[in-house]
Protein backbone atom coordinates (compact mmCIF):
# COMPACT_ATOMS: atom_id res chain seq x y z
CA UNK A 1 0.00 0.00 0.00
CA UNK A 2 1.31 3.66 -1.01
CA UNK A 3 0.99 7.24 0.46
CA UNK A 4 -0.45 9.66 -2.21
CA UNK A 5 -1.37 12.28 0.01
CA UNK A 6 -0.04 14.70 1.93
CA UNK A 7 3.55 13.54 0.59
CA UNK A 8 4.06 10.30 -1.51
CA UNK A 9 5.29 7.09 -0.21
CA UNK A 10 5.81 3.23 -1.24
CA UNK A 11 5.11 1.82 2.03
CA UNK A 12 2.98 2.88 4.78
CA UNK A 13 2.67 1.98 8.29
CA UNK A 14 -1.36 1.73 8.40
CA UNK A 15 -1.07 2.14 12.67
CA UNK A 16 0.50 5.05 12.64
CA UNK A 17 -1.54 6.40 9.49
CA UNK A 18 -4.99 5.75 11.38
CA UNK A 19 -3.82 6.38 14.94
CA UNK A 20 -5.84 8.12 17.30
CA UNK A 21 -4.98 11.28 18.38
CA UNK A 22 -5.00 12.17 22.15
CA UNK A 23 -8.30 12.33 23.95
CA UNK A 24 -11.73 11.03 23.05
CA UNK A 25 -12.59 10.57 19.42
CA UNK A 26 -15.36 9.26 17.57
CA UNK A 27 -14.51 7.80 13.66
CA UNK A 28 -16.48 6.29 11.12
CA UNK A 29 -15.90 3.69 8.87
CA UNK A 30 -16.90 2.68 5.51
CA UNK A 31 -16.54 1.41 2.30
CA UNK A 32 -18.46 2.57 -1.27
CA UNK A 33 -18.05 2.76 -5.16
CA UNK A 34 -16.98 5.28 -6.99
CA UNK A 35 -20.76 6.46 -7.48
CA UNK A 36 -21.32 6.43 -3.53
CA UNK A 37 -23.39 3.16 -3.13
CA UNK A 38 -22.32 1.57 0.19
CA UNK A 39 -23.26 -2.47 -0.44
CA UNK A 40 -23.59 -4.49 -3.65
CA UNK A 41 -27.05 -6.60 -3.02
CA UNK A 42 -27.46 -5.62 0.10
CA UNK A 43 -23.73 -6.37 1.51
CA UNK A 44 -20.10 -4.14 2.14
CA UNK A 45 -18.06 -7.47 1.21
CA UNK A 46 -19.03 -7.38 -2.58
CA UNK A 47 -17.18 -3.73 -2.50
CA UNK A 48 -14.25 -4.80 -0.56
CA UNK A 49 -10.72 -5.62 -1.11
CA UNK A 50 -7.60 -7.39 0.34
CA UNK A 51 -6.23 -3.18 1.60
CA UNK A 52 -9.94 -2.49 3.02
CA UNK A 53 -9.78 -5.95 4.87
CA UNK A 54 -5.91 -5.10 6.21
CA UNK A 55 -7.29 -1.39 7.51
CA UNK A 56 -10.59 -2.79 8.48
CA UNK A 57 -8.22 -4.73 10.77
CA UNK A 58 -5.65 -2.15 12.06
CA UNK A 59 -9.15 0.35 12.99
CA UNK A 60 -10.29 -2.33 15.34
CA UNK A 61 -7.19 -2.66 16.77
CA UNK A 62 -6.98 0.68 17.44
CA UNK A 63 -10.47 1.48 18.82
CA UNK A 64 -11.84 1.01 22.22
CA UNK A 65 -15.22 -0.02 21.17
CA UNK A 66 -16.91 -1.26 17.98
CA UNK A 67 -20.18 0.37 16.99
CA UNK A 68 -22.67 -0.60 14.93
CA UNK A 69 -26.66 -0.23 14.28
CA UNK A 70 -28.91 -3.52 14.43
CA UNK A 71 -29.88 -3.83 11.07
CA UNK A 72 -25.87 -3.66 10.22
CA UNK A 73 -24.91 -6.14 12.94
CA UNK A 74 -27.97 -8.81 11.38
CA UNK A 75 -26.95 -8.14 7.59
CA UNK A 76 -23.39 -8.40 7.62
CA UNK A 77 -23.26 -11.67 10.71
CA UNK A 78 -21.95 -9.96 13.25
CA UNK A 79 -19.61 -11.59 15.87
CA UNK A 80 -17.67 -10.45 18.35
CA UNK A 81 -13.81 -9.06 17.48
CA UNK A 82 -11.09 -11.77 17.43
CA UNK A 83 -7.74 -11.69 19.39
CA UNK A 84 -5.18 -10.77 16.32
CA UNK A 85 -1.76 -11.55 16.98
CA UNK A 86 -0.76 -8.16 14.72
CA UNK A 87 -2.87 -6.40 17.82
CA UNK A 88 -0.16 -6.89 20.43
CA UNK A 89 1.20 -3.23 20.45
CA UNK A 90 -2.08 -1.73 19.30
CA UNK A 91 -3.58 -3.23 22.39
CA UNK A 92 -1.01 -2.88 24.85
CA UNK A 93 -2.32 -1.92 28.04
CA UNK A 94 -5.71 -3.02 27.23
CA UNK A 95 -7.98 -5.72 26.67
CA UNK A 96 -6.83 -8.07 23.69
CA UNK A 97 -10.21 -7.22 21.98
CA UNK A 98 -12.64 -4.25 21.50
CA UNK A 99 -16.25 -4.80 22.69
CA UNK A 100 -19.32 -4.64 20.00
CA UNK A 101 -22.07 -2.05 20.99
CA UNK A 102 -25.00 -2.85 19.10
CA UNK A 103 -27.51 0.46 18.48
CA UNK A 104 -31.19 -1.26 18.43
CA UNK A 105 -34.41 0.28 19.17
CA UNK A 106 -36.59 -2.23 19.36
CA UNK A 107 -34.00 -5.19 20.43
CA UNK A 108 -34.50 -7.11 17.36
CA UNK A 109 -31.71 -9.17 18.06
CA UNK A 110 -30.80 -13.08 18.10
CA UNK A 111 -29.07 -12.71 21.50
CA UNK A 112 -28.57 -16.35 21.12
CA UNK A 113 -26.16 -15.90 18.15
CA UNK A 114 -22.01 -15.72 18.30
CA UNK A 115 -22.15 -11.88 19.33
CA UNK A 116 -23.26 -12.71 22.40
CA UNK A 117 -22.61 -16.33 23.46
CA UNK A 118 -18.75 -15.89 22.26
CA UNK A 119 -17.80 -13.25 23.33
CA UNK A 120 -15.25 -12.91 25.81
CA UNK A 121 -15.94 -11.66 29.52
CA UNK A 122 -13.73 -8.52 28.85
CA UNK A 123 -15.13 -7.63 25.89
CA UNK A 124 -18.74 -8.54 26.61
CA UNK A 125 -21.23 -7.06 24.04
CA UNK A 126 -23.20 -3.90 24.43
CA UNK A 127 -26.78 -3.26 23.25
CA UNK A 128 -27.62 0.35 23.33
CA UNK A 129 -31.45 0.59 23.51
CA UNK A 130 -34.28 2.71 25.12
CA UNK A 131 -36.41 3.34 27.60
CA UNK A 132 -39.68 2.45 25.74
CA UNK A 133 -38.06 -1.08 24.58
CA UNK A 134 -39.68 -4.05 25.36
CA UNK A 135 -39.23 -5.11 29.19
CA UNK A 136 -39.08 -8.92 28.43
CA UNK A 137 -36.64 -8.49 26.01
CA UNK A 138 -34.45 -5.56 27.48
CA UNK A 139 -34.54 -8.24 30.86
CA UNK A 140 -32.79 -10.80 28.35
CA UNK A 141 -30.18 -9.07 26.92
CA UNK A 142 -29.22 -8.36 30.31
CA UNK A 143 -28.90 -12.46 30.68
CA UNK A 144 -26.19 -12.00 27.71
CA UNK A 145 -24.95 -8.31 27.47
CA UNK A 146 -24.11 -5.24 29.24
CA UNK A 147 -27.07 -3.09 28.62
CA UNK A 148 -27.09 1.05 28.13
CA UNK A 149 -30.68 2.70 28.51
CA UNK A 150 -30.15 6.16 25.68
CA UNK A 151 -33.16 7.94 25.37
CA UNK A 152 -36.92 7.41 25.58
CA UNK A 153 -38.58 6.02 22.14
CA UNK A 154 -35.07 6.46 20.08
CA UNK A 155 -31.59 6.18 20.83
CA UNK A 156 -30.11 9.50 21.52
CA UNK A 157 -26.58 9.55 20.13
CA UNK A 158 -25.41 11.76 22.39
CA UNK A 159 -26.19 9.79 25.61
CA UNK A 160 -25.23 6.58 23.79
CA UNK A 161 -21.53 8.02 23.19
CA UNK A 162 -21.50 9.37 26.72
CA UNK A 163 -22.24 6.41 28.21
CA UNK A 164 -18.95 4.67 26.12
CA UNK A 165 -17.09 7.11 27.24
CA UNK A 166 -18.15 6.88 31.16
CA UNK A 167 -17.20 3.42 30.38
CA UNK A 168 -13.49 4.41 29.49
CA UNK A 169 -14.26 3.51 25.99
CA UNK A 170 -12.80 7.01 24.51
CA UNK A 171 -11.97 5.57 20.91
CA UNK A 172 -14.97 4.82 19.18
CA UNK A 173 -15.11 3.87 15.82
CA UNK A 174 -18.59 3.20 14.04
CA UNK A 175 -18.91 0.63 11.32
CA UNK A 176 -22.19 2.09 10.37
CA UNK A 177 -24.36 1.29 8.81
CA UNK A 178 -25.44 4.41 6.47
CA UNK A 179 -28.58 5.38 8.81
CA UNK A 180 -26.68 5.32 12.08
CA UNK A 181 -23.61 7.49 10.10
CA UNK A 182 -26.50 9.85 9.29
CA UNK A 183 -27.67 10.05 13.26
CA UNK A 184 -23.75 10.38 14.63
CA UNK A 185 -23.02 13.62 12.25
CA UNK A 186 -26.69 15.32 12.31
CA UNK A 187 -25.86 14.76 16.27
CA UNK A 188 -22.18 16.40 15.74
CA UNK A 189 -20.76 13.39 16.97
CA UNK A 190 -18.20 12.67 14.13
CA UNK A 191 -14.88 13.00 14.45
CA UNK A 192 -13.42 11.49 11.28
CA UNK A 193 -14.18 9.61 8.75
CA UNK A 194 -12.39 6.59 7.00
CA UNK A 195 -13.60 6.20 3.50
CA UNK A 196 -12.46 3.41 1.64
CA UNK A 197 -13.63 4.29 -2.30
CA UNK A 198 -14.03 0.67 -4.13
CA UNK A 199 -13.12 1.41 -7.89
CA UNK A 200 -16.55 -0.26 -8.70
CA UNK A 201 -19.93 0.89 -9.53
CA UNK A 202 -22.16 -0.32 -7.38
CA UNK A 203 -25.67 1.18 -9.18
CA UNK A 204 -28.79 -0.32 -7.83
CA UNK A 205 -30.69 0.59 -4.82
CA UNK A 206 -27.77 0.98 -2.47
CA UNK A 207 -27.61 3.98 0.00
CA UNK A 208 -24.94 6.42 0.65
CA UNK A 209 -22.58 5.90 3.41
CA UNK A 210 -25.03 8.88 5.17
CA UNK A 211 -28.95 7.58 4.72
CA UNK A 212 -30.90 10.44 6.91
CA UNK A 213 -31.17 13.72 8.43
CA UNK A 214 -28.35 16.26 7.18
CA UNK A 215 -25.65 17.13 8.99
CA UNK A 216 -23.16 19.89 7.06
CA UNK A 217 -19.72 18.59 8.95
CA UNK A 218 -16.76 20.64 6.89
CA UNK A 219 -13.82 18.03 6.88
CA UNK A 220 -10.05 18.42 5.73
CA UNK A 221 -8.66 15.57 3.83
CA UNK A 222 -5.71 14.37 6.16
CA UNK A 223 -4.36 11.64 4.22
CA UNK A 224 -5.14 9.07 0.72
CA UNK A 225 -3.62 5.78 0.61
CA UNK A 226 -3.26 3.41 -3.09
CA UNK A 227 -3.52 -0.07 -3.72
CA UNK A 228 -4.69 -2.00 -6.58
CA UNK A 229 -7.07 1.04 -7.61
CA UNK A 230 -8.67 0.88 -4.09
CA UNK A 231 -8.14 4.72 -2.26
CA UNK A 232 -8.25 5.16 1.40
CA UNK A 233 -9.30 8.67 2.67
CA UNK A 234 -8.91 9.72 6.17
CA UNK A 235 -10.77 13.36 6.44
CA UNK A 236 -11.22 14.92 9.93
CA UNK A 237 -13.05 17.31 10.87
CA UNK A 238 -12.59 20.78 10.66
CA UNK A 239 -12.20 22.74 13.76
CA UNK A 240 -15.22 25.59 14.30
Amino acid sequence: MRRILPSSADDVDLAEAYAYPQGEWLRLNMVAGVDGGAWLKGLSEGLSGKGDRRVFGVLRGLADVVVAGAATVRTEGYGPARPRASWGELRRGRPLVPPIAVITRRLDLDLAGPLFTEAEPYARTIVITTARAPKDRRDEAERHAEVIVAGDERVDLSLAVAALRERGLGKVLCEGGPRVNAQMAAAGLVDELCLTISPLLAGGDAARILNGPAANIRLSLSHVLEEEGFLFCKYTREKE
